[in-house]
């Protein structure tokens, strides 16, 4: 059969140092271009040139250098049928391809990126040699993540080859990262406007996503449900997170989306904060001087709902913290980390952990997307911009003391992560009542107000919009309400202000509503 080799040209270089050793090592030649062979030799890897092999030297510029019949013919080559042909070329066989793209999503989220530059990372040669090998995977692996380097090396040291099924596994996985790659060029041709400006959303969008892990059930038990990774997922990013602590159970649908709501909202906070979440809305909320004090108060808020609810806290969970959390039944708790004092407390509970890692930005991502029949919905995210409450519109007679204006900022950053309608009663840094989802505002109030009781006495309020009457407002203030917080924009708002100056109250109007469908 002549001689067999490995062909390796990665962008991302992790791990290709011990992987390539240990091909050598398992008998193979290594076979590499440009930069990979460079990196291999300085190692003091034995590596030959595509080039040599070829007998083709690299032309314009490394534009053309594995585009070569000796080179596909050697990937593509069916093992009982082409033999003629792999000697007519002068090609050996080549039975493993270690191929990862020019790293042109990277390239092209740089804001200084020229587009000469973009067009230049638009790899050709590589998901070339990709596509021939997983077509042809029935002989040939072809090996795109370094992650999988580790399994290769431990089959061909166990068995002298690489099993079917991992084959198999990998040359799908191929096939998605060459799609992958082209949707993201597509993407960034197809957002050049005719005059050459950039436009807002390209006119192809392909997504990609992995599948990660079946899910314990879609939105009801009779629904199956799985979760897919993207791609391009952020750093802290729920898609990230590590399972610390299952308690026996997998996740559900219901529980990865009420997570995503409770993370979203944490987040909107510096000091220490305590989410708890119930069908993707905060029921309560609160920040304090300590993990533990954040969230018993933000517990506290909602004390029926909390129960088996989802908690997402804004730094690492002590041990304190931990004691706190298993006072009442959650179903998940999501945190940056877990100290291994905490872990060894909420371990004796029922209780799936996720640690999120450190260094996730406040509202991550840039587009947000819902499927609809037939299409899809994508918009831009909704970030909260700085001073949306202290820079904005003081409408009454009475403006708000520096107590209210700070429990007002508080009370607008969760009534955004409200389903709308949504009112949000706050005193001081934590909840006290939220109404939520209804098709009338008025309603909304009036659920707040219940759930507050008494503690709506003295409460600021937001609302994620404008009221279209008074009444909303006439029926806080009715039960206590101060200060209020809404952006404007009614053809009723003079009513509604008159309504605010005779009661005394304060209410800021900030220009920006912040709905949530």
């Amino acid at each position: 059969m002549g001689k067999r080799f490995a062909l390796l040209s990665v962008s991302d270089k992790a791990g290709l140092e011990a992987f390539a050793r240990a091909l050598e090592e398992l008998g193979y030649e290594l076979l590499s271009t440009g930069g990979t062979a460079r990196c291999l030799r300085e190692a003091g890897v034995r590596v030959r040139d595509v080039a040599d092999y070829t007998g083709s030297p690299e032309v314009m510029g490394g534009r053309v250098k594995t585009l070569h019949p000796r080179v596909h013919g050697g990937i593509l080559a069916r093992e009982g049928v082409d033999e003629a042909d792999l000697e007519r070329l002068g090609a050996g066989w080549i039975d493993m391809v270690v191929v990862n793209l020019y790293p042109f999503e990277r390239t092209v989220q740089r804001e200084d990126v020229s587009r000469s530059e973009a067009i230049e990372n638009i790899d050709i040669g590589g998901p070339s040699m990709v596509r021939s090998a997983a077509k042809n995977h029935e002989r040939v692996t072809v090996v795109c993540d370094p992650s999988d380097y580790d399994t290769i090396v431990r089959e061909l040291r166990a068995g002298g080859r690489v099993s079917d099924g991992t084959r198999r596994r990998l040359a799908g996985q191929a096939f998605a990262h060459t799609a992958a790659y082209d949707g993201a060029i597509a993407a960034y041709l197809t957002r050049e406007g005719e005059g050459g400006e950039r436009e807002r959303f390209p006119g192809s969008l392909m997504l990609s996503f992995e599948r990660a892990y079946a899910l314990r059930y879609g939105e009801n038990p009779h629904q199956a449900g799985a979760f897919y990774r993207d791609r391009t997922q952020e750093a802290g990013s729920v898609a990230e997170a590590q399972s610390l602590g299952a308690g026996g159970k997998e996740l559900s649908f219901n529980n990865l989306v009420d997570v995503d709501a409770a993370v979203e909202a944490v987040r909107e906070f510096d000091e220490p904060a305590a989410v708890v979440v119930k069908h993707t809305n905060p029921c309560g909320v609160a920040c304090g001087a300590t993990l533990a004090e954040a969230y018993r108060a933000a517990r506290e808020a909602d004390a029926t709902s909390a129960f088996g609810g989802i908690v997402a806290l804004n730094r690492r969970v002590s041990a304190d913290a931990a004691q706190a959390l298993c006072e009442t039944f959650l179903e998940v708790v999501a945190a940056p980390g877990f100290d291994d004092d905490a872990l060894e407390v909420l371990r004796k509970k029922n209780l799936r952990l996720l640690a999120l890692g450190e260094g996730a930005e406040r509202g991550g991502g840039a587009w947000v997307f819902r499927r609809v029949s037939g299409g899809m919905v994508v918009q831009e995210r909704d970030l909260m911009a700085t001073g949306e409450v202290t820079e904005g519109r003081v409408v009454t007679r009475r403006a708000p003391t520096p107590q209210e204006q700070a429990s007002l900022g508080f009370a607008w950053r969760v009534v955004k992560h409200v389903k709308s309608n949504a009112i949000v009663l706050a005193r001081g840094k934590r909840t006290v009542g939220v109404g939520a989802g209804q098709m009338s505002r008025v309603e909304s109030v009036r659920i707040a107000c219940a759930k507050a009781g008494e503690g709506s006495e003295g409460a600021v309020l937001a609302s994620d919009a404008f009221f279209p009457f008074p009444d909303g407002l006439e029926l806080a203030l009715t039960r206590g309400v101060v200060a209020v917080v809404q952006p404007g924009g009614s053809v009723k708002d003079e009513a509604v202000i008159e309504a605010a100056d005779r009661a005394g109250i304060a209410m800021v109007f900030t220009g920006r509503r912040h709905f949530r469908h």
